[in-house]
């Protein structure tokens, strides 16, 4: 298929000028960042220096400038990569083995994991929120215990009547729901372990999901390793099913006993969790890439791009012997993305405020990279205007919409109406927000202290495509979800990018605006991070 070289402007979907947004250069990049030679781009490897050095020669070709410390192009990101090899698990009389009835790994820089007959207890969903009047834990002493945790939060299957109905975001999943916070909250009773249990519309994906990283994981250096469990993971519905079963429970009562306010946790008695597993550790430097265009008027205030350059590396073969997760969509296309943004802006005028063009590392591990960033920010939070990322575009071609993720979150939700509306588009709220796509990506470390985010993620819902409407973009969703993090999310040459550069070009404009506006988009009122940034507001008058 031939694409056109600009935006939409063989779409006619509008008279409006076209974005300057290349579906072509697009593929081209991620024809690259995606190739064998590139090894699916895992932090602390050799593809990792080669993804690093590639990046870097794009903006330095741009003529950009190093957005890092002190001058450079990166920003390094302390990390340890742990990989859980083969051993022994059990709970009660039940064998377990890991990507079958569970999935787990370690984020403790460790050599073995060694836990014995450790008590199981489930702790419902797992959530100690007094701000909303809710308490899982009722005071129970988790030290040297396992947590056995529901996945989501405890009104997603709520009915009406139940107590937990309305407590959090019904459907829209909360930050109680995502599983960091289950193993951090696990980490903070004292629990020595942590297991979810899997289902694949609580989790918002599928069980080959959970296995991907084939039982490597990776974190930051932390001063204290002790603040995270010593083993954390997931239990597939089936084996779950059967361990409450084989304590005389029935899970699916007990999912409904979560439900309610005056929920406790409960033992399940005569199962004990014994698992004996070496572990390899490896401390590494990882690298967040970061370019920028200094502002004219007001340098110091800053309208960010971002994208994760990382992926999974290799893992285990497919059934066509592939062993490296390319990762082209996610998020190869992403950073195709914010590329195309750099050069579009550069060969614009210069715009009265900087412009950073951020690519993260770690973000598959749980947003390692723009969480090192947020916690020591080369740009003051106070200063960002607002962060735009990008991960994971649609590749089936023009659509009549684009889906926001985060509905109801901040004023940038109406600029995006509003540059949509350019393209001769509209808007629509993410079709599954069940699976907390707004707590998922690297956005999310900065919207967490205050910056107000967009996050443009395509598998928040079916696109209303140009050829074939809704129907056509819930096939594409189908079709990519089952190559999400696998191998065969690979370039392909018959991608039809046109859609995607779309997309693209609306954070083009609405970067633009922000860049040579004065003004400062806020929090609604409603949302968890607008009290963090008020804290702030004086540095922005």
């Amino acid at each position: 298929m031939r694409l056109p070289l600009i935006g939409l402007a063989a779409v006619a979907l509008t008279a409006a000028a076209p974005d300057p947004i290349s579906p072509q250069r697009l593929s081209a990049d991620v024809k690259t960042l995606a190739s064998d030679s590139f090894e699916g781009r895992a932090p602390g490897t050799p593809g990792e220096t080669k993804t690093i050095d590639w990046l870097v020669a794009q903006f330095r070709a741009m003529g950009l400038q190093p957005g890092g410390p002190d001058g450079q192009w990166t920003q390094a990101v302390p990390l340890i990569r742990t990989q859980i090899g083969q051993g022994t698990m059990r709970a009660g009389a039940m064998p377990l083995v890991q990507g079958q009835g569970i999935y787990v790994s370690t984020v403790r820089p460790v050599d073995r994991v060694a836990i014995r007959n450790a008590p199981m207890v489930f702790v419902g969903y797992g959530v100690d929120a007094p701000e909303r009047g809710w308490d899982d834990f009722k005071g129970i002493d988790l030290k040297g215990k396992i947590a056995v945790f529901l996945v989501n939060d405890p009104d997603f299957e709520a009915a009406e009547g139940d107590a937990a109905k309305g407590k959090f975001g019904d459907r829209r999943m909360t930050y109680y729901g995502r599983w960091t916070y289950k193993f951090e909250e696990a980490a903070r009773q004292g629990a020595v372990g942590a297991l979810i249990v899997h289902d694949t519309p609580g989790a918002g994906y599928g069980w080959a999901t959970v296995t991907a990283p084939a039982g490597e994981n990776y974190d930051i250096v932390r001063s204290d390793p002790a603040s995270r469990v010593l083993l954390q993971g997931w239990l597939s519905g089936e084996s779950a099913t059967k361990l409450f079963a084989a304590a005389g429970l029935n899970l699916a009562d007990q999912r409904k006993a979560a439900r309610r306010a005056d929920f406790r946790p409960v033992e399940l008695k005569g199962q004990r969790f014994s698992a004996e597993l070496p572990v390899t550790t490896v401390r590494a430097e990882s690298r967040n890439v970061l370019a920028k265009l200094p502002g004219k008027t007001h340098p110091d205030e800053v309208v960010m791009f971002g994208a994760h350059w990382d992926a999974y590396g290799k893992g285990a073969p497919d059934a066509q012997g592939r062993t490296i997760r390319p990762g082209a969509n996610d998020d190869a296309l992403g950073v195709a993305g914010v590329l195309e943004l750099a050069r579009a802006f550069k060969a614009a005028p210069q715009t009265d405020r900087s412009l950073v063009f951020a690519l993260w590392t770690g973000e598959e591990r749980g947003l390692l990279g723009s969480e090192t960033y947020a916690v020591k920010p080369v740009y003051p939070l106070s200063k960002t205007v607002a962060n735009l990322t990008l991960d994971i575009l649609q590749t089936a071609g023009p659509a009549r919409d684009v889906m926001l993720v985060g509905d109801g979150q901040n004023d940038l939700e109406d600029r995006l109406k509003a540059a949509a509306a350019t393209q001769g588009r509209t808007v629509t709220p993410e079709a599954l927000p069940e699976r907390g796509l707004f707590y998922r990506a690297d956005h999310f470390s900065v919207a967490r202290r205050g910056v107000p985010t967009l996050l443009l993620m395509a598998i928040s819902g079916a696109p209303d495509l140009v050829e074939g409407g809704r129907p056509a973009g819930q096939t594409w969703l189908d079709d990519y979800m089952r190559c999400y993090h696998q191998s065969c999310d690979a370039w392909d040459a018959r991608w039809d990018l046109r859609g995607a550069a779309a997309d693209v070009g609306l954070f083009y404009r609405i970067g633009h605006d922000l860049a040579d506006g004065r003004d400062w988009p806020e929090w609604r009122s409603g949302s968890e991070f607008k009290a963090i940034r008020n804290e702030s507001a004086a540095e922005r008058r």
